[in-house]
């Protein structure tokens, strides 16, 4: 019963988070074993000890004052720089912002909502499609979850109880990966379809871009190198990189104003208190998990189809296609983690790094895919493109993700060379 209980809420667009919380308080009712309401609040609570956790609101905070201070705009500039006088410059632009965003937002609704609104309309003054535009922007954000900081790999790192430094390491050269395929599309949508060519900047605009750009600059360095080299936890580089956003924002930029401080908290603490809220509930479900052997089961079952790790992941990254269209991203990594990775780890000798990036990668793809599409519908709301204009010009994006997940589940050391 509790199964099927599980399912219609969700299938009524139950919040995943009370979804979690119910079936677990269902589950001991059905069960008989009453005396766990005892302790349900402390199981709720516990969930959240864990240090790792106040990295999620400071990094949320770090993307809040970036887009306040005039940070992103100084970051677009930036990679004009590099590749604007390429044939289809902007959209070369608009990959590499994304890549210099994703090292600071971590979160690919966010990074979507910020890009969309940023670049699709300077790229429909150039000439560029508008359906196109949209879709490079929204195929960025898929950068976010994978190139660090990630939202998705602390709350994995959390679950999976493995260091979430070593998590972010683990994401490099996949997040690496993944830029450099998007990068090839483009090139060959644009040897299909005339690109406008684009402009390079004087010696003097490069200069000015550049060091305009500095400041802006030391947030990834700060996040990513106090993490490489040691200094500091993913959660003191998420504090330290949110005073320097808000330091350059206020004294450099002029531009983010301290009034403005608390509206930027007001939205922090909304934003992270779901997500908190969804790791609380899924510690209580963990209940359900423990009682009812599921890890156990499904072992059993899969073991029984193969033996080969790469057969069991491209077996898992279709069940996680399945669900990463039905649920969003962080909250189907919170449901299906405690489910799934102990099959991973235990029953096939699979890295839970590997496993983390694959999971996260592959969920994230359900952002821009129907039926839910959430980031796929931002875009469009955010550039005034229709889903399925969007969607058009996407598949080639997605095709690229799909043989970076192949080649990501083939070979384990594309994730763990880092590490």
């Amino acid at each position: 019963m509790t199964p099927l209980i599980f399912a219609f809420k969700l299938l009524i667009a139950v919040p995943v988070a009370l979804v979690l919380a119910l079936t677990a308080i269902w589950y001991i009712w059905e069960s008989g074993n009453t005396v766990l309401y005892d302790s349900f609040a402390q199981k709720m609570f516990s969930g959240l000890e864990n240090y790792g956790l106040l990295a999620i609101p400071l990094f949320m905070l770090t993307g809040e004052m970036m887009n306040e201070g005039g940070m992103t705009r100084r970051l677009i500039n930036a990679a004009r720089v590099f590749v604007g006088g390429f044939r289809g410059g902007l959209a070369y632009i608009n990959l590499l912002a994304n890549m210099f965003m994703a090292a600071i937002i971590g979160s690919a609704t966010a990074q979507i909502a910020v890009m969309a609104r940023a670049m699709t309309p300077e790229m429909e003054k150039e000439g560029y499609d508008t359906g196109f535009a949209a879709a490079t922007t929204a195929a960025g954000g898929l950068l976010a979850p994978v190139i660090p900081p990630s939202m998705m790999f602390v709350i994995y790192g959390v679950l999976a109880q493995v260091p979430i430094g070593d998590m972010f390491l683990a994401g490099i050269l996949p997040g690496l990966m993944l830029a450099v395929a998007f990068g090839a599309v483009i090139f060959c949508i644009g040897l299909a379809t005339s690109f406008p060519k684009g402009t390079w900047f004087t010696k003097r605009e490069a200069f000015q871009a550049l060091i305009y750009c500095l400041p802006a600059a030391l947030i990834p360095l700060a996040i990513i190198g106090g993490i490489l080299f040691g200094i500091a936890t993913p959660t003191e580089s998420a504090a330290i990189a949110s005073l320097i956003a808000f330091l350059i924002g206020w004294l450099i930029y002029g531009e983010l104003k301290p009034r403005a401080l608390f509206a930027m908290f007001q939205r922090t603490a909304v934003n992270a208190s779901m997500i908190i809220f969804m790791i609380a509930a899924a510690n209580v479900f963990g209940w359900v998990i423990i009682y009812e052997a599921l890890p156990q089961k499904l072992a059993a079952l899969i073991t029984s189809i193969t033996s080969d790790p790469f057969l069991f992941l491209l077996i898992v990254n279709l069940i996680l296609l399945f669900v990463g269209m039905l649920i969003d991203g962080i909250a189907a990594v919170i449901l299906i983690s405690p489910i799934l990775l102990p099959i991973a780890t235990n029953d096939y000798d699979i890295s839970p790094y590997q496993f983390g990036v694959v999971m996260c990668l592959n969920l994230v793809l359900g952002l821009l895919t129907p039926p839910v599409g959430v980031g796929l519908y931002i875009a469009s709301s955010m550039s005034g493109v229709t889903p399925g204009r969007i969607l058009k010009s996407l598949w080639p994006f997605l095709l690229a993700v799909t043989v970076i997940l192949l080649l990501l589940s083939r070979f384990p050391w594309l994730s763990t060379a880092l590490i």
